[in-house]
């Protein structure tokens, strides 16, 4: 008996992708830490925004890995200050989000701790395409 997933469904094709995506996403697994909201912008328009209180830009690193956003987070203590009491973790992060293709990244900014990050998603093209039917046998040559 063979099993059947959702990626091997036979009206689904070519949908393995979709299957190692959901897997590569619950791998994912943040601790929670920075704090984020996820808010639409609009009707194609994403924002990511993170509380990164303590962080400067130079601290902070933004890619696109295979459809995958990845923030990394790295705070420098400079070494100089002697604190009687530390309640701001200068703790490094790293956050990933798997974005849907066609969601592009728009921008990035920084305002009063918080980093935001603007998402757009294009709108598809409708295409309709014949498929040409050839006559014949064989066309091995």
């Amino acid at each position: 008996m063979s099993k059947t997933t959702f990626a091997t469904h036979p009206f689904l094709l070519g949908f393995d992708e979709l299957e190692r995506l959901v897997e590569r996403t619950a791998r994912t697994g943040n601790d929670g830490y920075p704090p984020y909201n996820i808010e639409q912008t609009g009707p194609s328009g994403f924002r990511i925004t993170l509380a990164v209180a303590g962080f400067r830009e130079a601290d902070l690193a933004i890619t696109l890995e295979d459809r995958q956003l990845v923030i990394r987070g790295r705070s420098q203590d400079d070494g100089e200050r002697t604190y009687l009491h530390r309640g701001i973790a200068a703790r490094q992060f790293q956050r990933a989000f798997v974005l849907a293709e066609g969601v592009d990244v728009q921008a990035a900014t920084m305002e009063h701790g918080l980093l935001h990050i603007d998402l757009q998603r294009s709108e598809p093209e409708n295409v309709v395409q014949t498929i040409r039917i050839e006559t014949g046998g064989s066309s091995a040559s």
